[in-house]
């Protein structure tokens, strides 16, 4: 017995879902319990590991067993007529018609939902999930005060493709509000109820550092503009370490302070540096000014 596993996930024009993922992972947990070898088939889009469907032979294997999402379609129809040697399974997947080629072809389908027959718990619930930091991301705009001097394109081109290659759940936030898009939070405090539950806060913008370490979160702040911009003066306004300039962006000064901020002395340090700013005499100064005593 040598099964060959695929899903939407193996299309050349597929996709991969998180639970598409999850389900799989199900799966295999089940085949490797049993000893029964396998692979699993992988869209060139998303993975350059695994078989390719392109060019996979049905000879190689006995089984092919589809993973979750919708039966239907000329993709899943062209699988049956590929693999027609092979016994052919459907697990954790939608059945919308039963009559449907793409439904028919399979000797055996377990439905999460199908007509005529009661729910199943999709697969994805199945296996367990390792927690990673969950990571603002807050970059600037063009800021054009600063002339030559800004590099934030180049600099966010550097952070966020460095950012895509770590182990974490990057959250995209923009300070800016917005009464009518519901991708925007209407109010300050919707935006820093976000900094506020975040591991930890990668930034090139000033208030993503402000709103970081008023929650007592690490910020790694990088100033996108050359010599140091109002970035690099609230670091300084902070006591905050983790500030790097545009011409210091090598992956090991960015892994050096991403580890730090993602250590118990990085969040030691950002809840230290909130206390120390609640009790500098801010809200003094500011009466001070407005009232003039």
């Amino acid at each position: 017995m040598r099964v060959l596993v695929t899903g939407w996930f193996s299309f050349r024009h597929g996709e991969a879902t998180a639970g598409d993922v999850l389900s799989l992972r199900a799966v295999a947990e089940v085949l490797r319990a049993a000893g029964v070898p396998y692979e699993v088939a992988w869209s060139r889009g998303f993975r350059s590991d695994g078989v390719d469907l392109d060019h996979a032979g049905a000879d190689t294997y006995t089984h092919l067993v589809f993973v979750c999402g919708p039966l239907h379609g000329e993709q899943i129809e062209a699988l049956h007529r590929q693999f027609a040697t092979c016994r052919r399974i459907a697990v954790g997947v939608s059945v919308v018609d039963s009559a449907d080629p793409a439904a028919t072809g399979f000797h055996r389908i377990v439905p999460r939902d199908a007509p005529d027959v009661p729910a199943q718990v999709d697969l994805a619930a199945l296996p367990s999930t390792d927690p990673v930091p969950v990571v603002a991301v807050v970059l600037a705009h063009r800021q054009r005060e600063y002339g030559d001097r800004g590099r934030i394109d180049a600099v966010s081109d550097t952070v966020t493709r460095w950012l895509g290659d770590q182990d974490c759940a990057r959250i995209p936030v923009d300070t800016r509000l917005d009464a009518h898009d519901w991708r925007h939070g209407r109010t300050p405090d919707q935006i820093a109820s976000l900094f506020a539950r975040m591991d930890a806060v990668v930034t090139t913008r000033l208030h993503g550092l402000v709103l970081a370490l008023k929650h007592g979160v690490p910020a790694l702040a990088v100033d996108p503009v050359t010599g140091g911009g109002k970035v690099t003066a609230q670091a300084q306004a902070w006591g905050w370490p983790a500030i790097l300039q545009p011409d210091q962006l090598q992956n090991e000064a960015l892994e050096r302070w991403w580890d730090w901020c993602l250590s118990n002395a990085g969040r030691k340090a950002a809840v230290n540096a909130h206390q120390t700013i609640m009790t500098e005499g801010l809200r003094d100064t500011l009466t001070n000014a407005i009232t003039g005593r």
